[in-house]
């Protein structure tokens, strides 16, 4: 029985070499950009959740968003008028998102926004579980986690944050 031994070919090394290289060229891009395509992509959100928001009975949130506003205002800001706070609230977050102007005043916005995007699961816990599990309203809800979470990314790169590969080390 002989033992052989693997010893790589010239070809195996360089195809190694190419896939390194392509991934930490990858990687520079990825840095270079990702947090920016995350922005852009939580402004769209903004922007598509509040123009639902402008025309009555077309959002699948509108009672949930109503309802919150006016307890959170107490009863100060109640119906189309919480429904309009709602959108133009939106609107404000996904068009600083969207563009990159004014993005720490549109986080500044969005960190409001959140505490009221997120008070249904104390405010209306009925509405948000069934069952032992979460409605669909609470599923809409719980969602927003990761807009949460995308935010943070995005605030600590507008607070200036910056992402590095291990080459930058």
């Amino acid at each position: 029985m002989s033992s052989t031994v693997y010893r790589p070919t010239a070809s195996a090394a360089g195809v190694r070499a190419a896939v390194h290289t392509g991934l930490e060229r990858l990687t520079e891009v990825l840095a270079a950009h990702s947090v920016d395509a995350l922005r852009v992509s939580l402004g769209l959100v903004f922007l598509a959740f509040a123009s639902v928001k402008y025309v009555a009975g077309l959002s699948p949130a509108e009672d949930l968003a109503v309802a919150t506003v006016s307890q959170l205002t107490f009863g100060v800001v109640t119906g189309s008028s919480a429904l309009l706070l709602t959108a133009v609230t939106e609107t404000v977050i996904g068009l600083t998102l969207l563009t990159g102007r004014l993005v720490r005043l549109g986080l500044v916005v969005m960190a409001g926004a959140m505490v009221g995007i997120m008070s249904p699961l104390v405010l209306f816990p009925d509405q948000m579980w069934v069952d032992g599990g979460p409605t669909l309203v609470g599923q809409y809800v719980f969602k927003d986690v990761v807009l949460v979470a995308g935010a943070l990314v995005v605030a600590a790169h507008a607070l200036g944050a910056r992402m590095r590969t291990d080459a930058e080390d």
